[in-house]
């Protein structure tokens, strides 16, 4: 398995031959995955900007998600990961986006939505968005750092799918 500044190395490359920037929207992470593709030096060159949108109003106003979406769904649901994405796009001048909400814990957790549940989402070009549901195992920090493992994983295939 690749280390998380490897991704972002081979994220970086992939962006850069398609002159395409980079966006994240983030809820469950706070930011760990922008950290992480910034601290690669030269990002500027394929980062354009991340959101950390914790509460739900944050998401409503800095991404657009709709306030009946996230009262219908809960913030943790993938029509809302799906509107993040969307938002992330539609707020910057990017053209791929990645989106996370998830419940990291210890708390916060429910039947339905165990700890370690995490919806995420990734937009690119011509309006196609991709979702999906995992559960992480661990602690907080864990299920924060296997988040932003998966979501670069995730987007360097959808990546390497889009020619």
């Amino acid at each position: 398995m690749k280390t998380t500044d490897e991704l972002c190395q081979d994220l970086a490359q992939q962006l850069r031959q398609r002159q395409w920037m980079l966006s994240t929207a983030e809820s469950c992470t706070g930011g760990l995955i922008a950290g992480a593709c910034t601290d690669l030096a030269g990002s500027s060159e394929w980062f354009e900007r991340g959101f950390v949108t914790y509460s739900n109003s944050a998401k409503a106003e800095l991404l657009s998600v709709p306030v009946d979406l996230l009262r219908a769904h809960g913030a943790v649901s993938e029509p809302v990961v799906r509107a993040m994405a969307l938002g992330a796009l539609a707020h910057s001048k990017a053209h791929v986006s990645v989106a996370v909400t998830g419940i990291a814990g210890p708390t916060g957790g429910s039947t339905d939505k165990p700890v370690g549940t995490v919806w995420l989402g990734w937009a690119l070009p011509g309006g196609h968005v991709v979702s999906e549901c995992q559960h992480f195992e661990g602690d907080r920090a864990q299920v924060r750092a296997a988040t932003v493992q998966y979501a670069l994983q995730r987007l360097l295939s959808l990546l390497a799918d889009a020619i």
